[in-house]
This record gives structure tokens, sequence and C-alpha cells, in this order.
């Protein structure tokens, strides 16, 4: 799992029709302060997730095991919104 953060959307009429219907965000990946680190890429959204929120992504083959993701051609998925982060016992990040 990777944190990253909500940087855009993208839309794109003409795809795998497994594709249809889905959430298609652009996430950066971060550091554990919510600071850029890498490059922009393409998620598949499961949980609702807006431009500016921190959030949990998976990758590859893991990519596939959410409910929304199953049999579908999707290297990067959303899981999960991050409300907090705590690094050795210091609150890095808060969402609000």
């Amino acid at each position: 799992m990777l944190i990253a953060k909500v940087i855009g959307t993208t839309v794109s009429t003409i795809k795998d029709e497994k594709l249809s219907g889905q959430k298609l965000l652009i996430v950066r990946q971060t550091d554990e302060k919510g600071e850029p680190v890498g490059k922009p890429y393409v998620a598949v959204d499961t949980v609702n997730a807006g431009v500016g929120d921190l959030v949990l992504t998976a990758h590859g083959s893991s990519a596939r095991q959410t409910d929304i993701t199953n049999e579908r051609p999707v290297d990067a998925v959303i899981m999960a919104m991050i409300d907090s982060l705590e690094v050795d016992g210091k609150i890095t990040f808060r969402k609000g």
C-alpha cells in the first residue's frame, strides 16, 4: 500500500467495458506528512474520495482484490481514505 493524495480526476468515454461506471482519479504518492514524492498515476476509486483527500492505494494484483475491481483490468485502486497519520508518536496528518 502507498499513501497518496488525490490531485485530479479523469474522464474516459472509450475504455474497456469492465471499467464502465468506475470513477478514475489522478493521485500522487506522498510521504508520511502528505508531501508529494512520486509521479501522478490514475487509480480506480472504491471509497468516493475527492480532490485533496489523502488515501491508501494498492497496486498490481492487489488492486484487483476489492469487490469493485475484482477481475477488472486495474493496476491501482483507492481502497481507503486516511483520517490521520501517526509516525513515531507524532501526528503528521489529520484530516480536517
